[in-house]
């Protein structure tokens, strides 16, 4: 228990308490009286866990941001942190990197915001609320702060848009006109695997044996190097069967690659790569998207990014009703779970399910009839 503690309000309107704790002197602010009893309340709590009051020093929200980036970094994958660090340097540090801890309110936060909501970032605000939440709770664990402040917001919400896919003959015409292109190989790779086009840039010849494909890595390009990680998920890599159409198309691509590889000659670059430049290297992601959308456009079809082409396999499977579990492990999901939340809307459960009750139980005209004969 505080040894004294007393609530007054500022001239600024906020209130605040001073108290003292085991010897130690702290002030305790809030916009109302009823917050400080509460921030009392919980200084009290983790006095108690902690041993001493939590004391953050003239440390910021930047400074803390840097302390969990340091703490987190040997867990996260390479893209990941990469995200992390550009969403701190680009939208949180900016706006609230200055605030010292001591002084860090719910409103600020919850001000980031609605500040990058009314910037039209689409999923940008519920990332920051991420990282934001995640750093202060190691700030909490560490007794830089009281209480977590993004425990007493409203977080932000992101749903993704859903994407129209192409159907079934709109893809066989794409398929069809892409087939003899540059990139086409690559594009039906992509349409008859749904893997990620990050798999299918980092896929190399030896990943491909007899009608199978097994996918082992991915490839990003992170400020300006090629980094090569393994899959998404622990069930990301998997074996693939191949039709004998994709089959038919990685032959060719082999065929082309040799044609290239002997004019490049001592410029070729043997990275084993399937998918690979003109003289052997890694493929952008930017390039491949751009020439999806040119190819798109050339065929008269609505624009596909090459992460559409991983719906569209998905989404002509389980139209075709292949059982969620399988296309869940072609696609490399951790469980069949996160395959039906994302695709809910093609699997056509009520159409199977009412069908059933149709035929178990039938019209109740009809059923009497035949229970009287």
């Amino acid at each position: 228990m505080p040894e004294h503690a007393t609530i007054t309000q500022r001239g600024d309107g906020r209130f605040v308490a001073t108290i003292q704790l085991n010897g130690r002197r702290k002030f305790v602010y809030g916009a109302t009286e009823a917050d400080v009893r509460r921030k009392l309340r919980e200084t009290e709590r983790q006095t108690a866990v902690l041993g001493s009051i939590p004391n953050p020093g003239r440390r910021t929200v930047s400074d803390l941001l840097d302390a969990w980036l340091d703490v987190a970094r040997p867990s996260l994958k390479p893209k990941t942190l990469v995200g992390y660090e550009d969403t701190a340097r680009w939208y949180i540090r900016p706006a609230i990197g200055g605030v010292r801890l001591a002084k860090l309110e719910p409103i600020h936060v919850q001000g980031l915001y609605a500040e990058l909501s009314s910037k039209g970032l689409a999923r940008i605000p519920a990332q920051a609320h991420a990282i934001l939440h995640r750093a202060c709770k190691l700030g909490v664990m560490w007794g830089w702060l009281a209480l977590n402040p993004c425990d007493r917001v409203l977080p932000p919400k992101y749903k993704a848009r859903r994407k129209r896919v192409w159907t079934a003959d709109e893809t066989a015409h794409f398929l069809d006109g892409v087939g003899s292109r540059r990139f086409g190989p690559l594009f039906t790779f992509l349409v008859f695997t749904g893997a990620r086009l990050s798999e299918a840039l980092a896929l190399q010849w030896e990943d491909v044996q007899g009608e199978a494909v097994t996918i082992r890595r991915s490839v990003q390009r992170l400020r300006g190097e090629w980094v090569l990680t393994a899959p998404k998920t622990d069930a990301g890599e998997r074996t693939i069967v191949m039709p004998s159409a994709l089959i038919a198309a990685l032959h060719l691509e082999r065929v082309r690659q040799a044609e290239r590889r002997l004019k490049a000659g001592a410029g070729w670059t043997d990275l084993g790569l399937v998918f690979a430049t003109i003289r052997g290297g890694y493929i952008g992601k930017d390039q491949v998207a751009a020439v999806l959308r040119g190819e798109c456009d050339r065929l008269g079809l609505r624009r596909l990014t090459p992460h559409g082409c991983r719906h569209l396999s998905a989404s002509l499977l389980l139209a075709e009703h292949v059982p969620l579990p399988n296309v869940s492990r072609r696609l490399g999901h951790a469980h069949p779970g996160i395959t039906a939340r994302v695709y809910a809307h093609v699997v056509r459960g009520d159409d199977d399910a009412a069908s059933a009750l149709e035929r178990v139980l039938g019209p109740r005209e009809g059923r009497r009839e035949a229970g009287t004969e």
